[in-house]
């Protein structure tokens, strides 16, 4: 990813035939373009090409600044640098399912090796299997279980995954070790993740991305081997927000859901100044799939440990990098409506999250514990835990909790 604004600059000049370099930052184009459209809006009538000029100029300069490679390894973030290096120089373009298949079928082998795991045809006592289905809206996803070969399952459990994370990479561990304990579990990306269809980490709506997880998994249900077993969702980060909102969508279908750093509420330190806020959502109008939007390396802030920080970045179809205009403002959109509708929770929750969490707001799960309508509700939170929190709790401790939270379904 090419992320140098000089860089930019001086190869829009360039392409101008101009000489010269000139330092552009990402506010100072928002500011060009909101210039622009005030003087387009207030002075149309005595300065119409004034307006104009400058949005032309605001606009090349900005397709210039968020021009991006996956092929090249330039101006990276630490994140983004580690994800490329692991890999051959020459990637194929994750901007597109077929480059995110691709990657991941090469790159497969060595992928488990970095996880610790067999292939899924060796993971003995296990059915493991995946593959694509076209969803009501067209989007061919991605899908993938866990089920024991031998035994009736205690409960189904469907796994949302983060924003920066996919269905197969660390849930893979996690889910292979629930379904050792005697638990189906599922899971999916979203579209535009992993290797579901769709520009990569591109959300116009939220509730859409909702929709896709509320058919996907309610229809587990329709399966005999599995009509009868409690359905439980288990979201980390922004997938927490895709559980609750799934939830608030088809209250009847899921049996509880397991909330580990759920993403009710963006953290402060995550959020840009406001005035950037008001200019990104004006210009996300016209470019919403620009990748502009300032923000801080997830990973760095995200994870405690070193070690785990490292292999996180090895994702190799995760996306990386500053996000899209229209995904930012949608995700926003999200979590001001979960924070309005907590009280409107009514499934039996366990939500885990650490106390030093700079991602997303520790103080926002709590109120979700104390406003969520059912009685059947827990909070543990982890004192000195990062957003990674499950980094520090293990899978041991994670079955421990939807053992838990399956018991308590039982007595009701």
């Amino acid at each position: 990813m090419v992320g140098s604004v000089e860089a930019a600059g001086s190869a829009l000049q360039a392409s101008q035939g101009k000489g010269g370099l000139i330092s552009y930052s990402t506010e100072a184009v928002i500011l060009l373009l909101i210039t622009a459209l005030v003087v387009q809006l207030r002075f149309s009538s005595f300065l119409p090409r004034v307006g104009s000029v400058i949005l032309a100029n605001g606009y090349a300069i900005l397709a210039a600044v968020t021009f991006e490679s996956s092929e090249k390894v330039v101006g990276l973030k630490k994140s983004e640098a580690a994800q490329a290096q692991v890999f051959e120089p020459e990637l194929p373009s994750l901007e597109t399912e077929a480059g995110r298949r691709e990657t991941r079928t090469r790159y497969r082998t060595k992928i488990n090796e970095i996880l610790g795991i067999c292939a899924d045809e060796d993971a003995e006592g296990l059915r493991i299997t995946e593959g694509f289905e076209v969803n009501s809206r067209g989007y061919e996803l991605f899908t993938k279980s866990w089920v024991p070969e031998v035994g009736t399952p205690k409960a189904s459990v469907c796994i949302c995954h983060g924003y920066g994370d996919t269905c197969t990479f660390f849930f893979e561990s996690i889910a292979r070790s629930l379904a050792y304990k005697g638990y189906a579990v599922f899971a999916m990306d979203y579209v535009g993740f992993g290797m579901s269809a769709g520009l990569h980490a591109y959300i116009p709506n939220f509730d859409l991305l909702v929709e896709d997880v509320v058919e996907h998994y309610s229809s587990i249900k329709e399966r005999e081997e599995f009509s009868s077993l409690p359905l439980f969702l288990m979201g980390e980060s922004m997938g927490g927000a895709v559980a609750l909102k799934a939830h608030l969508k088809a209250p009847k279908v899921f049996d509880g859901a397991v909330l580990v750093a759920p993403m009710c509420k963006i953290a402060q330190e995550m959020y840009p100044p406001w005035y950037l806020i008001e200019a990104l959502k004006l210009i996300a109008k016209v470019i919403p799939k620009a990748k502009l939007v300032p923000s801080g390396d997830i990973a760095e802030i995200g994870f405690r440990d070193v070690q785990k920080r490292a292999k996180a970045m090895q994702n190799m179809i995760a996306f990386v990098g500053k996000p899209r205009l229209g995904t930012a403002l949608s995700l926003l959109n999200a979590t001001d409506e979960i924070e309005k509708d907590l009280d409107k929770i009514s499934l039996p929750l366990l939500i885990l999250h650490g106390a030093a969490d700079r991602v997303t707001d520790p103080a926002v799960s709590k109120a979700l514990y104390e406003k969520a309508c059912n009685p059947d509700k827990t909070l543990l939170l982890y004192e000195n835990a990062w957003h990674a929190v499950l980094e520090g709790l293990g899978t041991r401790r994670l079955k421990e909790h939807i053992c838990r939270l399956q018991r308590s379904q039982e007595k009701n």
